[in-house]
């Protein structure tokens, strides 16, 4: 048997007055998610703690079965996805330029990203790297528009904060170390230099002096945040017993999944959110090399992050269509178990960004029990068998209905691991 994964990301929602209290899903007309649910085992699903927002990677960490202190660092995830080349000693951090104005000697957040033209990102790029601080040299590698990732060598640690505040109108924050290690502390001090000799080679650069004479906001300082390195991870295949492929668009989960040993088919987003999941279904229900499938799509979170909640209900009845194509063909086939859920909710009204909420979950193949559910959404499928899923009992849950699940107390491996049989070493009679 074989799983498909389905990650609606960001999927889950909060009431919106504009929707007359409901959510964009609960609001949006989705009969093909509707019959999942139907003829599957519903239930709600958080990666971790009820009301706790997760970013999309760590989510996904979880969903995979990992622990969250086990996490390398977006920074360097993403930069893997990237094709930057990294050492297994260097930290990364994502960043990106932003516009900033003193007050009482400190920076305050005006525009985060501002516009500007690609010769604008060409000359900010070559003025802020190389930099050496405290023994720490920092280069800057450039992703696209004012993004990029800051890449440290020397003595250094993933262990300190962001500088970057998010909301604009607060004020930078300082970089401070986040365990007493020595490195993480000399890290700290070394970005906080480096950002403040930005700052003063930005602020005097000809390019501002030229956006100040036209009126525009002045591109003077790189605000950093979600630092990482390279660590030492038990691969998706030894972990779970299953060998991996992900289907999905964006370096932040080609990174991830391959750092997780799993195998990455690369597709990009066209804009039509129907086209692009009903082709990665497609595809999923093609492959037959790899018995699980992780299927993703950021859309619904894009939509979220307009805040629009019409827009985002919208989105999602586009995504609905796809799925008809799992149910002609992906459901028939009884040597799959298909699986949708969310990685995490994404508010489309409110301040936040990401929120805590739960996210439906169905379950759908020969196994999963079938309740009494009419309808795929946060509220409905509260009412089902599954009940509360968190963290890795997804992946549990997972192997339990792929006939996987190994029974506690069996051993046939050094390691306790949750699939059998396990990849265990057979007897020979010609040896100890």
């Amino acid at each position: 048997m074989r799983c498909i994964l389905v990650i609606l990301d960001g999927l889950g929602d909060r009431a919106s007055t504009d929707l007359d209290g409901q959510t964009p899903l609960q609001a949006a007309h989705t009969p093909h998610l509707d019959h999942l649910a139907t003829i599957g085992m519903n239930g709600l699903y958080h990666p971790s703690l009820q009301g706790v927002p997760f970013s999309s990677e760590i989510a996904h960490f979880l969903i995979f079965g990992y622990d969250l202190g086990e996490f390398p660092g977006r920074g360097y995830i993403e930069a893997l996805g990237n094709g930057v080349a990294i050492d297994e000693n260097q930290v990364v951090l994502l960043c990106h330029f932003c516009s900033v104005k003193e007050e009482q000697k400190g920076l305050i957040l005006v525009k985060e990203c501002p516009p500007i033209t690609e010769s604008e990102f060409s000359i900010l790029q070559e003025t802020v790297s190389p930099y050496t601080a405290e023994d720490i040299t920092i280069r800057f590698v450039p992703t696209e528009k004012t993004d990029g990732y800051l890449v440290l060598s020397g003595a250094v640690s993933p262990a300190v904060t962001d500088s970057n505040p998010i909301y604009e109108g607060r004020p930078l924050i300082c970089v401070q170390p986040i365990d007493t290690s020595f490195e993480a502390q000399k890290t700290a001090k070394g970005l906080n230099q480096y950002l403040r000799w930005v700052y003063q080679k930005l602020s005097s650069h000809p390019l501002n002096i030229d956006r100040h004479r036209r009126n525009l906001l002045p591109i003077n300082i790189l605000a950093t945040q979600r630092a990482g390195k390279k660590r030492s991870l038990t691969p998706f295949f030894e972990k779970c017993g299953l060998k991996g492929l992900s289907i999905s668009a964006g370096p932040l989960y080609w990174g991830l999944c391959q750092e997780l040993g799993m195998d990455v088919q690369k597709v990009r987003d066209s804009g039509d959110p129907a086209k692009d999941l009903g082709e990665r279904l497609r595809l999923a229900h093609n492959e037959r090399e790899h018995d699980f499938v992780h299927v993703h799509t950021k859309m619904a979170d894009e939509a979220a992050h307009t805040k629009n909640p019409r827009h985002k209900k919208e989105t999602i009845e586009s995504l609905d269509r796809a799925v008809a194509f799992a149910i002609q063909e992906i459901v028939p086939d009884p040597e799959t178990l298909l699986v949708v859920t969310a990685d995490h909710s994404t508010a489309s009204v409110g301040t936040m960004i990401h929120t805590g909420e739960t996210l439906p979950l169905t379950m759908v193949g020969k196994y999963p029990r079938r309740d009494d559910v009419m309808a795929f959404n946060e509220i409905a499928c509260a009412q089902g068998g599954l009940g509360l899923v968190k963290g890795k009992e997804l992946m549990y849950l997972i192997l339990n209905f792929l006939d996987r699940a190994k029974m506690k107390g069996l051993m046939d491996t050094p390691i306790d691991q949750p699939y059998y049989p396990g990849h265990y070493q057979p007897l020979t009679l010609d040896g100890e």
